[in-house]
């Protein structure tokens, strides 16, 4: 037999604690002790009560401030979102904790922010925890938004991304139309979700065009400089070499064209390199780099407007939210 659905009451005998505090911790309002609220989060979860529907009336917005996680430096890309997030909450007259650095990748911040006080809600860009973690965090009632998720997520979780897929499919469709049909791919890691998508696009322009993808062809690396480097010096080593490489992102791609400068090799006219993003790195390289732009600030403020209606109760539909991208073709890239 399927298991009967628990009540607030049920709640509140497990617990030892009043019906009126179950609702309080529920509905995210009044003064509850982080350790009371804890536990009211726990036997919910354990019993399957489901988050009380309204009758009648405007429910209450949730009070309190925003906690924004980026467990990363805030550099170009990290520091666009993150400064698009604090704005667009202000305008909103939330305030913002702010966990940022990478040293906080390693703080096991999910399981605690629901019963930290005051806060209201959260948003976690491009979180290193597994969807498993997140799937535990939005089971405890807790508002919150992902940013550029790392893995797939079920429905019922809110996020942001850029059209990774569209983006990498024009990318690689600009390419084979110059001629391309060896493309090097420096993909990102391959548990990353983005990394996929794009991966996907990128096969999919190829399709188009009719060239059969090679997995001799695709590096699957770190996006650093760097690692960017070591990924193109390999595929550039192969015989016959791409004639074509494709970044992951624009430091990936900055990493290509040191390494052809290194191997003698002139971009454009020996070989086409291009980036994803279109950071301010894109237009200091030397021939300017080719590659897609991401909305990063509109990421930020769309995750602030799907956060708000969570904590203005309203009921999201569009809850995988994907922002258009931009070809941006420039110098480093020209007919094969």
């Amino acid at each position: 037999m399927p298991r009967q659905r628990a009540t607030v009451r049920d709640v509140a005998a497990a617990t030892g604690v009043s019906t009126a505090t179950v609702s309080r911790v529920l509905n995210q309002q009044g003064s509850v002790a982080p350790e009371t609220r804890l536990l009211v989060e726990r036997a919910v979860e354990e019993l399957g009560l489901r988050a009380p529907t309204p009758r009648g009336g405007t429910p209450k917005p949730v009070a309190g401030t925003v906690y924004v996680r980026c467990p990363y430096l805030l550099t170009d890309y990290f520091g666009l979102i993150v400064s698009s997030i604090a704005e667009t909450l202000d305008r909103h007259g939330r305030q913002v904790v702010l966990n940022a650095g990478e040293a906080a990748a390693n703080e096991p911040v999910l399981t605690r922010i629901p019963s930290q006080s005051g806060l209201a809600g959260a948003i976690l860009i491009l979180p290193p925890e597994s969807s498993e973690d997140l799937v535990r965090l939005s089971s405890r009632r807790f508002p919150f938004v992902v940013v550029d998720p790392r893995t797939t997520l079920p429905r019922d979780i809110p996020s942001v991304s850029a059209a990774h897929h569209s983006g990498a499919r024009q990318l690689t469709a600009h390419l084979a139309a110059l001629g391309h049909t060896r493309i090097g791919v420096i993909a990102g890691p391959r548990e990353w979700l983005a990394a996929d998508a794009r991966l996907s696009g990128h096969h999919a322009a190829l399709a188009d065009a009719g060239i059969l993808p090679n997995a001799d062809l695709v590096r699957h690396t770190h996006p650093t400089t760097a690692d960017g480097y070591e990924a193109a010096t390999q595929l550039l080593a192969l015989d016959p070499r791409p004639t074509a490489l494709i970044a992951f992102n624009d430091k990936g791609a900055v990493g290509a064209l040191q390494a052809a400068s290194a191997q003698g090799l002139s971009v454009p006219h020996d070989l086409s390199i291009a980036g994803f993003d279109d950071l301010d790195l894109s237009q200091a390289t030397t021939p300017t780099l080719t590659t897609v732009r991401q909305p990063l600030a509109e990421m930020g403020r769309m995750a602030v407007s799907l956060l708000t209606r969570l904590l203005d109760r309203h009921t999201l539909e569009a809850l995988h939210v994907e922002l258009a991208t931009e070809l941006v073709i420039r110098g480093s890239t020209a007919p094969r």
